[in-house]
């Protein structure tokens, strides 16, 4: 490595952000990589010479951590580009929302604070983009073979760019009017801008990769007839159906999923068609009902709204602080976390039960009734219990209210449901290397494995790619399919 001693040298150190005052005036990312220099230099500097480097094992996409971060220490930005490329197609948004398996099974995690793989990756790629080395993956020939994917998150748009570049010829259908799926309307633009996810799409659409957009494939367009156009079908189309909350007063105005809060904050920010009735906090006591990033997202989004409360409560236990004895370096620990959006406050509370909403004479919600319950250790191999704390039924204001309870599975109707797509136990699409039950259809993302993180999607669009492939063409010419050895610039 660069220097081997860095580890002993520096500590931890991420950029600055704007202060909360200031940034919740507006939906701008915050974070301050342009005013932290050479410090990200110092910061991979820390990167130790492991014998065995576990954040290979722990990134799902296995970049070649190590190496770029040797790249960046020596201020080689092309060869950290070009280290970082040929694993990960879409540094850009996962050096900015992915909660870093990678730092978590860090070697040098074990007993000090771990590398900032995923600032030095969001640094890598935007070098790449200032000095020009983002090029179109063009491929020296064509196949001649034809593939649609219906879907354009990330596991789609992966699967693109991976095939595009191996000769095949690929168009992108979406059902929204600009390309990207959650990346776009979900995901806030605080965190991840529109502009960025244009940037790339740019250069895809340079590639050669057609996208088509306002195309709802088994809504406005027959499944059955698009699939006798192409060669292959790959359906990425995310797993969307959301955990509902079956309780007394569920039907109020005011009570929401976070996805339709998020999507349409996301759409007003842009300038965009709201599609529907507009949702907006101002003023309102927000209570979230969830605790992973999708709620922290509506915290984030509440707070920008000028919430005049915001409150987030979740059913399962506090976590931990630490690792605990269950948790064992280099797992991912499922620890207490604090995000952005709590830090711009929030009222957050664990081992709540939601029992029901309470609504005004105008059928607006106005208060949540809660309670506290006690988790009951279980049997190995079963599911915990938990029992209501007697005496502890209270109500709380609550004028607006965010599902946030995660998703089940993709939607059973519409191209599944023409295409006679067999469905899991879990109602997710079944598979065997890729390949549904329908000969030529494929499937990756959320919509084959459940909800998951974004470069768990990439890793599917990649992998469902080579399947692909194989099945096209016979068999997988690895040279190909690999970003770094396949492409003529």
């Amino acid at each position: 490595m660069g220097k081997p001693t860095g580890f002993l040298e520096l500590g931890r150190e991420l950029p600055p952000k704007v202060s909360v005052e200031e940034r919740l005036k507006n939906n701008k990312e915050f974070v301050q990589n342009d005013v932290f220099g050479k410090k990200v230099n110092d910061q991979a500097s820390r990167c130790m010479d492991c014998g065995v480097p576990f954040c290979h094992n722990g990134c799902p996409i296995g970049n070649i951590i190590p190496e770029f971060n040797d790249a960046v220490y020596r201020e080689s930005w092309l060869e950290a580009w070009d280290v970082l490329s040929s694993t990960n197609n879409f540094p850009e948004f996962t050096g900015r929302v992915c909660p870093a398996p990678c730092e978590s099974s860090c070697v040098l995690g074990i007993n000090q604070d771990p590398i900032t793989i995923c600032n030095i990756e969001k640094t890598i790629v935007e070098k790449a983009y200032e000095n020009g080395y983002v090029k179109p993956k063009i491929p020296t020939s064509r196949t001649g073979k034809t593939i649609a994917i219906i879907g354009s998150g990330p596991a789609g748009l992966a699967a693109a760019e991976q095939l595009n570049s191996a000769g095949h010829t690929v168009t992108v259908y979406e059902r929204d009017e600009k390309v990207g799926g959650l990346l776009r309307f979900g995901i806030p633009d605080f965190k991840l801008g529109m502009d960025v996810i244009d940037r790339k799409i740019a250069v895809m659409e340079a590639a050669g990769i057609k996208m088509v957009v306002n195309a709802h494939i088994g809504v406005d367009f027959d499944a059955k007839d698009l699939r006798k156009q192409f060669d292959v079908v790959l359906l990425t189309g995310g797993s969307t159906v959301p955990r509902d909350l079956p309780i007394p007063g569920r039907d109020l105005k005011g009570v929401h999923f976070a996805m339709e809060f998020l999507g349409q904050n996301n759409r007003r920010a842009n300038g965009m068609d709201l599609k529907a009735e507009e949702i907006h906090a101002k003023d309102d006591h927000v209570v979230v009902i969830g605790g992973g990033d999708t709620g922290s997202d509506c915290v984030g989004t509440s707070n920008r709204h000028g919430a005049a409360s915001v409150t987030q409560v979740e059913i399962m236990p506090i976590p931990p602080e630490k690792r605990t004895v269950n948790m064992p370096w280099p797992s991912y620990p499922m620890i207490l976390k604090t995000t952005t959006s709590h830090e711009e406050g929030v009222d957050r509370h664990w081992s709540i039960l939601t029992k029901e909403f309470i609504g005004d004479e105008n059928g607006n919600v106005k208060e949540l009734v809660v309670a506290d319950i006690e988790w009951e250790e279980a049997a190995p191999g079963q599911r915990p219990n938990f029992k209501e704390i007697e005496g502890s039924v209270r109500s709380i204001p609550c004028t607006k209210a965010f599902l946030a309870m995660g998703f089940l599975h993709p939607e059973p109707t519409g191209v599944l449901a023409q295409l006679e797509i067999g469905l899991d136990e879990r109602g997710n699409v079944k598979t065997n290397d890729y390949q549904t039950t329908q000969e030529g259809v494929f499937a990756a993302g959320d919509m084959r494995t459940g909800q998951s993180l974004i470069v768990r999607c990439i890793n599917e669009g990649r992998e469902a790619s080579r399947a692909i492939d194989a099945y096209l063409m016979g068999n997988t010419n690895l040279e190909c399919i690999n970003d770094s050895l396949m492409i003529a610039n």
